[in-house]
C-alpha cells in the first residue's frame, strides 16, 4: 500500500526558479550521486540550468522512487561552493566543486547528514531485463470498457494467445495508488511481465489503466476500494463475453489492494473460475497499516521505545479515521492527537520520529481522504468467507507492506470458514511486496533490483491457473 510508505523524498512536481549569486554556466547540466539506505542505494540527480542573468534554476530527480522534477527552492554557486535549498523534501545540499565533473557534498534532511559525492551526467538507466520486447507471439488489442454504474470509460490492453478459439482468461487488478495498466512502479512494469507470461501459457489477459490514469476516465482521487471493485466488475463482465474467451473460465488476479478488489468481485460473482491473491491482506485496514508501519520502521532501526510511541499515536489516529463519520471532527481529532503526542517528547525525539509540522499536515490530509477512510474501516475477512471457487494466496516472506505472518494465516482462516476446499496458501521465500527476490524488503530496494517478478512466482501462478481451468 504505497500511499503510506515512509519514503525519504516527496514528489511535488512544480517549478520554482532560484537565483545564483554569481554566473554559473560552468556548473549547468545533470549531476548524479547516490546514498545508502537500509542496505540499498538510492540514486539522486540534480539538474542545474543557467538563466540569462547567470542565476540558477534547479530540480531534483529520484529515479529509484519514480520522482522527477522535484523543485529546488533556491540554488547558489558561491565561488566553488554549491548551495541547494530543497524545501519539497525538507532538506538541503551543500557541495564543493572539486573538478570539471565532480562535486563533493552532503545532503541534510530530517536531522541527518549524508555524504553524497556527485558526478557530471545522468544517472545510469536501470536495467529491466524481464520486460518483453515486441513482436509478441500473441495478439495484443487496445480495448475500452464502459462502467455504466460510474458513467466512465476504462482503457486497457487485452492479450490473446494465438491458435486458441476459446481461451481461459484473467483480469489483472492493480494495487493502491494511481496505477497504469502495466502497474509501473520505479521502472518495473510488473503487469506487463505477468500478462506476457500468462498469455504465453495460454490465457487471455486483460489489464486496465486505473480510473483517472492513462487513457481511463474518472476521478482517481475521489475513488475508494469499492469504486475500483465496480471498475473490475465491468472488466470481468466484458471479458466473459469477449469472442475468443471461454466465458466459464474467467478468473481474477489482484495484487495488494487489487487482491481486496478481486475478492469483492468474486464474492458477488460466484461464477468466477478462480481467484489469485498476490500480497493480499485479510485483516482490518487499521491492523494492516499498523503492522506495515511496525515492519518498515523496525527495518530502519528505530529504537523500540520510540517505535511503540509512534505506533500508539498512529493506532489512535487510524481508529478515528476509520470510525468517525464526520470528516471535520475526524481531521481535528487526528491533528489534536498528533499535537498531544509531541508534548510528551523532546525536540530530538520528535525529529527522530519524523513528527514535524509538515508530517502533521500530511497525516491529517492522508487520513481525511475517501480512500483511506474506507480502507482503514474495511475488514476483508467476511468477503473472503464467501469464496467457494479455487483460490491461490501468495505472500512474500520479505514483504514489509503486507506482512505474511499476519495475513496468510488470516486468509486461510477465512477460507476455512467458507468451507472452501479448493484453496492454496503459499509463502514465497525471500520475495518482497512486488514479488522480487529481495535482500531487505525495504521500499527503497525495489528500484535497485533488476528483477521485476521472480520466475518462481510466475511459475507458481501459471501452473496453478492451468491446473484449475483444465
Amino acid at each position: 500500500m504505497r500511499k503510506y510508505l515512509l519514503v525519504l523524498l516527496a514528489t511535488i512536481l512544480t517549478t520554482i526558479t532560484s537565483y545564483a549569486q554569481q554566473p554559473a554556466q560552468t556548473i549547468t547540466g545533470s549531476w548524479n550521486g547516490s546514498l545508502a539506505i537500509g542496505g540499498a542505494k538510492l540514486r539522486l540527480v540534480f539538474n542545474l540550468s543557467a538563466n540569462p542573468d547567470g542565476s540558477l534554476t534547479a530540480t531534483m530527480d529520484s529515479p529509484d522512487q519514480g520522482a522527477k522534477g522535484i523543485p529546488v527552492t533556491s540554488a547558489r554557486l558561491v565561488q566553488d561552493s554549491l548551495y541547494l535549498d530543497i524545501k519539497a523534501i525538507g532538506g538541503s545540499y551543500v557541495g564543493k566543486v572539486t573538478g570539471p565533473e565532480t562535486i563533493d557534498g552532503y545532503l541534510k534532511q530530517a536531522g541527518q547528514t549524508m555524504h553524497i559525492p556527485l558526478t557530471k551526467g545522468e544517472a545510469t538507466e536501470a536495467k529491466r531485463p524481464q520486460h518483453p520486447v515486441k513482436p509478441y507471439p500473441y495478439q495484443e488489442t487496445e480495448v475500452t470498457i464502459e462502467n455504466k454504474t460510474a458513467g466512465i470509460t476504462l482503457a486497457g490492453t487485452l492479450t490473446i494467445p494465438k491458435g486458441k478459439t476459446k481461451a481461459p482468461a484473467v483480469v489483472l487488478i492493480t494495487g493502491s495508488g494511481p496505477q497504469d495498466r502495466d502497474q509501473t512502479i520505479l521502472g518495473h512494469k510488473s503487469f506487463l511481465v505477468l500478462a506476457d507470461y500468462l498469455t504465453r501459457q495460454g490465457f487471455a489477459v486483460l489489464r486496465l489503466d486505473d480510473r483517472g490514469v492513462g487513457k481511463s476516465g474518472g476521478n482517481f482521487a475521489a475513488a475508494t476500494t469499492e469504486d475500483f471493485a465496480f471498475d473490475t466488475e465491468a472488466a470481468f463482465t466484458y471479458l466473459k463475453n469477449f469472442e475468443g474467451v471461454d466465458g466459464k473460465k474467467v478468473g481474477l488476479l489482484g495484487h495488494s489492494e487489487g487482491a481486496l478488489v478481486a475478492a469483492k468481485v468474486a464474492a458477488k460473482h460466484p461464477e468466477t473460475a478462480f481467484v489469485v491473491l498476490m500480497a493480499g491482506s485479510a485483516v482490518p485496514g487499521t491492523d494492516l497499516l499498523l503492522a506495515q508501519n511496525e515492519a518498515l520502521l523496525k527495518a530502519t532501526g528505530m529504537p523500540d521505545a520510540q517505535l511503540q510511541n509512534y505506533l500508539q499515536l498512529r493506532k489512535a489516529q487510524f481508529t478515528v479515521a476509520a470510525t468517525e463519520t464526520d470528516i471535520f471532527k475526524a481531521s481535528q481529532t487526528i491533528k489534536q492527537l498528533e499535537q498531544e503526542a509531541k508534548t510528551k517528547l523532546t525536540a530530538e525525539e520528535q525529529k527522530q520520529m519524523g513528527l514535524t509540522p509538515q508530517s502533521e499536515q500530511a497525516i491529517v490530509a492522508q487520513l481525511s481522504s475517501p480512500w483511506t477512510r474506507y480502507f482503514l474501516g474495511y475488514n476483508p475477512a467476511p468477503t473472503l468467507q464467501k469464496l467457494k471457487m479455487p483460490v491461490l494466496a501468495l505472500n512474500g516472506t520479505k514483504d514489509l507492506q503486507v506482512p505474511y505472518q499476519q495475513n496468510l494465516p488470516a486468509t486461510e482462516k477465512a477460507l476455512r470458514a467458507a468451507v472452501n476446499k479448493k484453496y492454496t496458501i503459499k509463502e514465497m521465500s525471500n520475495l518482497n511486496h512486488l514479488f522480487q527476490t529481495a535482500t531487505t524488503g525495504m521500499v527503497n530496494e525495489y528500484g535497485q533490483l533488476e528483477e521485476t517478478i521472480a520466475p518462481a512466482a510466475l511459475e507458481v501462478i501459471g501452473n496453478w491457473m492451468k491446473g484449475v481451468v483444465k
